[in-house]
């Protein structure tokens, strides 16, 4: 592959020119973290459960809490960004992973451990689409493909590396080490994201156009969409476990 296919000019940040290729590495940290933590604790349920007294159909929760609230925060993450800030909502997201990723290393009870990857689920949901908006606005129409490439090859490792990483982790550490590895690596993103990014000139001027106007928010809608992909979630992931609509809970 030529070196002209990575070339492109830099990127301006406040006063500073960043170079597009480092941002997409920056973003792609946090999204590879993200996509990591939904496969390394598989392995590691059996070491859950015995550690924290629970049957292992009980630590199938540290599962599948993660993956309900990832998957009610995912489709909120375009209005959440417009709202807060692309940038903002960003960090807000890699701090709230980072943190529930520590205090789910530290927990001394399966409720807590649930409590804590339902916070992480947050964090992490918004992760994706963010890094996919910002890789959009930040490379030109003929560079995209290649910045969609490397997410996509950072998207696709991650899960194959998790459960070998976990296992790994946990037979020669601990289980609760599969979360402590996140905080140094958020805290790492969290630097370089408040170095290398910054809000679209589009997103400023859609913003600066709001403000001090009243923001109308579907409350109602909200709540019903995230509770229902919420309740599919549980669907697919419980389903089989359950005996899918015999189970009272299922149907519930």
């Amino acid at each position: 592959m030529s070196t002209d296919a990575w070339s492109i000019g830099a990127v301006p940040v406040g006063r500073r020119a960043v170079n597009p290729w480092v941002i997409a590495l920056t973003v792609t940290l946090a999204t590879f973290m993200e996509v990591l933590d939904t496969s390394i604790a598989n392995v590691s349920l059996p070491h859950i459960a015995g550690n924290l007294s629970v049957t292992t159909e009980e630590s199938t929760w540290v599962l599948t809490s993660y993956l309900v609230s990832n998957a009610m925060v995912l489709p909120l993450s375009g209005w959440l960004s417009n709202l807060m800030g692309r940038k903002r909502f960003y960090m807000t997201c890699v701090l709230l992973f980072t943190l529930s990723s520590a205090l789910c290393g530290l927990a001394g009870s399966l409720a807590w451990l649930i409590f804590c990857r339902v916070l992480q689920g947050v964090g992490g949901g918004g992760l994706q689409p963010s890094e996919q908006a910002i890789l959009v606005d930040t490379f030109p129409p003929a560079k995209r493909g290649m910045a969609m490439a490397v997410y996509g090859m950072a998207i696709l490792v991650a899960p194959i590396l998790g459960p070998t990483l976990g296992g790994w982790i946990t037979d020669n550490y601990s289980w609760r080490w599969i979360f402590y590895i996140n905080v140094p690596v958020g805290c790492f993103s969290l630097f370089l994201s408040n170095l290398v990014l910054e809000d679209p000139p589009h997103l400023q001027a859609q913003r600066e156009a709001r403000r001090g106007q009243p923001f109308r928010i579907d409350y109602i809608g909200l709540g019903l969409l995230a509770l229902g992909l919420g309740a599919l979630e549980i669907v697919f992931d419980k389903g089989q476990e359950e005996d899918w609509f015999s189970s009272r809970f299922i149907v519930v």
